[in-house]
């Protein structure tokens, strides 16, 4: 037996033992998929005595290198331990590796993780493609659903249920609130259809290209449906969250309670402007790939002409406190891109440089987004990379190249400002951190502030939850933000280290490397989330809430998870579409 192999005995039989501090060390690291020629770090955490040494990565049974592990910097946020770095990202040998290190008195290991090629597009894709036919939504009974307030009936049957537990449908909620709306049905269907002109070729290897197409065919179909006469689009089918007694209706609604209202004209930042912009990107898909929905690749585009002549006229109106702001800006800028590009309309061009100029304007030098016309700074629970995503499409039209290089400029500045937040203080899973407000009683609260999860206490007045979709967003700016800005051939994901970095430790977070190692992504990875009767239904490939502040912060400082009751633990566990819709674009825009 020579040295290394005597080592590694000793260290599993450690491992088997167990010992009276095994709990003080643990090692955190991505359980899924880990890019060949990409970052591949995992996070030592120790509470124990002395240090940990160094750190094995093993293949097979058999140590295959070994390294020093970087101290970090002291964070206590989240408890009384000191973290280490192990950093193994030269390992360029594709395989299936454990991560093993040593404490005085204690041994841990990661799970396992594949490193390979297009490592996550490889691993994921079909399961984040299949996610969304296991989501669908078929209930005949949505043929014939009353619009709150009136008497007209109409058929808005399609779409995919929201989450697993709710059986809504939305192109967006919490509209009364006015700063939170996350973009969710139509954004599913726009995302489908971008991922594959992301990508045609490698999803036609998999074999998923016809699979993907179809399903932005079944979400363009829904739209369709959704388009009221009048040119805008029913905000929410709805049912109170599935009460018992509770009409299942056409409607907005207000609250915890759910409390239907007349508002259901979905405006631009409610999710009509996706619509728009995803019913203009599927009319091109439908007759590029031949691929045809229950309804035309022309009524497609017509409805999203009809809609967005409709939304010039009306957003403001419709929109809940009668001012738009920055959700509007972007959504809009998307849907004029889509348009142009559906129609080469001037018009169209003409309408995304306002809405560009618009929201280039609201960057402030103090390092964020304006929301409003006042000093509120954007943060999102959902979506916090829209703004780059928005900007980035819109420079695919632009030729002017003073307007190019005002977006560019905008882009470059919103992620030097996210990487500088995220470095502000000791941060050892580098988690994307946020600036954002309080809000209490019709009134801020407490000044700007800055933290790693988003605050409790806020102007919907009830929801938080995990943030996989935010961190999914910006991982996806990251990439396609850095090439717009900054191309970097060659290099990792085709952008400059730092934003590679950033971009992997988006993905790594919901894939594992996280305090609880628990994979949000159902299906993979050693620990899944388990189930919760407030959570409802688990499908393989979608993606849970994931990680908050602790329950009882206002400001959402500490961390959480599955802190119960029951009735609680969808904040937590509740698999979501805009979480997938996110991952499969991130994961999608990894290959160069």
């Amino acid at each position: 037996m020579n040295a290394t192999t005597k080592r590694l005995s000793i260290l599993m039989g450690l491992l088997l033992a167990g010992s009276a501090n095994a709990q003080d060390l643990k090692v955190h690291l991505n359980q899924v998929a880990l890019e060949r020629a990409g970052p591949k770090v995992a996070v030592v955490e120790y509470a124990g005595p002395g240090a940990p040494s160094g750190f094995s990565v093993v293949k097979d049974g058999a140590v295959v290198r070994s390294g020093a592990l970087t101290p970090l910097p002291a964070f206590g946020e989240w408890g009384a331990k000191r973290y280490w770095q192990a950093d193994f990202s030269d390992l360029a040998d594709a395989g299936t590796y454990q991560l093993k290190v040593e404490a005085p008195g204690a041994v841990a290991a990661s799970a396992p993780v594949v490193v390979t090629d297009d490592a996550l597009f490889a691993t994921t894709a079909g399961a984040l493609v299949q996610y969304f036919k296991l989501s669908r939504h078929t209930d005949p009974a949505d043929h014939k659903i009353r619009v709150y307030g009136s008497k007209r009936i109409v058929d808005v049957w399609g779409g995919w249920k929201d989450a697993g537990g709710d059986n809504g449908k939305y192109l967006s909620h919490l509209s009364y609130a006015n700063f939170f709306n996350p973009q969710q049905t139509a954004f599913t269907a726009w995302s489908l259809a971008k991922a594959y002109d992301m990508a045609p070729q490698r999803f036609a290897k998999a074999g998923l290209d016809r699979p993907l197409i179809e399903e932005a065919m079944w979400g363009a179909d829904y739209l369709h449906r959704l388009l009221a006469p009048e040119g805008y689009f029913y905000m929410t089918v709805f049912d109170r969250w599935a009460t018992p007694g509770a009409e299942r209706v056409v409607t907005g609604y207000v609250g915890v309670e759910g409390d239907y209202t007349k508002n259901y004209q979905a405006a631009a930042r409610e999710g009509g402007a996706v619509a728009i912009a995803a019913l203009a990107r599927a009319a091109r898909l439908s007759k590029a790939s031949g691929v045809a929905g229950a309804f035309s690749a022309d009524q497609y585009l017509a409805d999203a002409e009809r809609a967005f002549a409709h939304m010039q006229a009306n957003n403001r109106r419709y929109v809940d406190d009668g001012r738009e702001n920055i959700i509007d800006d972007y959504t809009l800028l998307l849907a004029a891109v889509e348009l142009h590009r559906s129609t080469g309309k001037a018009s169209y061009l003409e309408a995304a440089r306002i809405r560009a100029k618009a929201l280039e304007g609201r960057w402030t030098e103090k390092g964020w987004f304006r929301s409003d016309d006042k000093d509120r700074p954007y943060y999102h629970g959902a979506e916090a990379g829209f703004p780059v995503l928005a900007l980035a499409e819109y420079l695919d039209i632009e030729k002017d190249a003073s307007r190019q290089e005002a977006a560019k400029a905008v882009i470059a500045k919103s992620l030097k400002a996210q990487l500088a937040l995220n470095a502000k203080v000791a941060n050892p899973y580098d988690y994307p951190r946020q600036i954002f407000r309080m809000w209490k009683d019709g009134k801020a609260v407490g000044g700007i502030q800055d933290g790693f999860f988003m605050p409790h206490l806020n102007e919907t007045k009830y929801w938080w939850q995990g943030e996989s979709a935010r961190l999914a967003s910006l991982s996806y700016a990251a990439l396609v933000g850095g090439r717009a800005v900054d191309a970097a051939p060659g290099q990792t994901f085709g952008v400059a280290p730092d934003l590679a970095r950033m971009a992997q430790s988006g993905f790594d977070w919901t894939l594992g490397r996280n305090p609880y190692d628990m994979s949000m992504l159902y299906g993979f990875g050693a620990r899944n989330p388990p189930h919760a009767d407030s959570a409802g239904d688990m499908v393989r490939g979608g993606i849970s809430n994931g990680i908050t502040g602790a329950p009882d912060s206002d400001s959402g400082r500490g961390i959480s998870w599955a802190a119960g009751p029951d009735e609680q633990n969808w904040r937590w566990i509740e698999q979501w579409i805009p979480h997938t819709s996110w991952m499969l674009l991130a994961v999608t825009a990894t290959s160069q």
